[in-house]
């Protein structure tokens, strides 16, 4: 099948008794046992397993080419499944410039556990440095990256660290399956967000996790989805694998108003530096070509006048919301160094744009009004 049937049809069926052709949202916390004490539909409590949530994963395995998938309660959970999975003592290699929320996370909490060294992942070089070679378990890889639109070549990184028996987990939420595939490019974990473009419209919270196998770390994986219990909602499963249905052509959409954005931006005087990897003149646009079928609808810019000049265009702007958050229908900007506070390796004069679906010609003159 190809990826538009599946986003329709692999996390839904219809149900036997009403014949309804979408799946009703089951919200029992609790299932029936046998007289002999089994339990015949192969449910036994909605931490374990619920019928929706089962739905949600089934979707996920098959839109990346995975064998399975784990459903979370926040792309934050997801991850923190992945590090929990790592025995004590593990070495992780992971990008200086990853998201802020997972990297607060790792130094926060994880990092009394594990040995955490950050790296510029775009440099392959410096990832073959890091390696320690009898401690090294994951190497933890985001492209494009959050929010400087980095990008690192999977398939060499996962051949480097394949030789060194270390797993390789890629947080794939800016490109999602539609553009990049990272188990087909070596990867053994895919990691996603899935309020962001799986959800499609800022009203659903969620994670998720895809695995290329079934090995020991996977299995770890799902006992710690299940006895941690950080799962989501059957309402929010029915609500992402909504959102799903649609995914293919909703990110057809955000590249096209994406490209056409970056490259006005590209072209006006009042702009620094654009930051997306559909463009030409980004530093890795031939890797990024050649492991990614589209270039999404995430952007970064910086501005000329520093600061003071970026916090201005941000608050005169009129059809896009500042507001947190990325991948929903409407257009949404942000100064991310505000938001990560004073340790962040991200420029003051730099806004990050997740370009919605509104017409690209209001979009523009949105942004050119606020530039001028």
């Amino acid at each position: 099948m190809k990826i538009e049937t599946i986003a329709i049809h692999a996390g839904n069926t219809t149900d036997s008794n009403t014949k309804a052709v979408v799946q009703p949202i089951t919200l029992s916390t609790t299932f029936e046992r046998a007289e002999d004490g089994s339990y015949p539909a192969g449910y036994i409590y909605t931490r374990a397993a619920n019928p929706n949530r089962l739905s949600l994963e089934n979707v996920l395995a098959k839109l990346d080419g995975g064998v399975e998938a784990c459903a979370f309660s926040s792309g934050n959970a997801a991850g923190s499944a992945v590090f929990q999975s790592l025995e004590p003592g593990s070495h992780v290699i992971a990008p200086e410039d990853m998201y802020h929320g997972l990297k607060a996370l790792m130094n926060e909490v994880y990092s009394r556990t594990l040995d955490i060294t950050y790296i510029d992942m775009s440099d392959l070089a410096a990832v073959e440095k890091s390696i320690k070679p009898h401690t090294t378990r994951l190497i933890w890889i985001e492209t494009p990256s959050n929010p400087l639109l980095k990008i690192s070549d999977i398939k060499a990184i996962c051949g480097l660290a394949h030789q060194h028996e270390i797993s390789v987990c890629c947080d794939n939420t800016f490109a999602t399956p539609v553009f990049q595939k990272p188990l087909d490019l070596g990867a053994d974990l895919v990691m996603y967000s899935s309020t962001k473009y799986f959800g499609g419209h800022s009203d659903v919270l969620g994670g998720a996790l895809v695995t290329k196998t079934t090995n020991t770390q996977w299995e770890k994986i799902k006992s710690i989805q299940t006895l941690s219990g950080a799962v989501p909602s059957p309402f929010d499963c029915y609500m992402t694998v909504r959102g799903l249905k649609t995914l293919p052509y909703r990110m057809r959409g955000h590249e096209a108003n994406a490209l056409k954005i970056a490259h006005f931006l590209e072209q006006h005087p009042a702009i620094e530096k654009v930051f997306y990897p559909g463009l030409e003149s980004h530093t890795s646009h031939n890797i990024a070509k050649s492991q990614m079928s589209g270039f999404s609808g995430m952007l970064s810019f910086t501005i000329k006048g520093g600061e003071e000049a970026a916090g201005k265009v941000a608050n005169s702007l009129k059809w896009i919301t500042q507001a947190t958050s990325l991948g929903g229908v409407e257009s949404l900007i942000e100064h991310r160094a505000s938001v990560e506070g004073p340790l962040t390796k991200t420029p003051f004069n730099l806004l990050r744009l997740s370009v919605g679906l509104e017409n690209i010609e209001d979009l523009i003159a949105d942004l050119r009004s606020a530039l001028e």
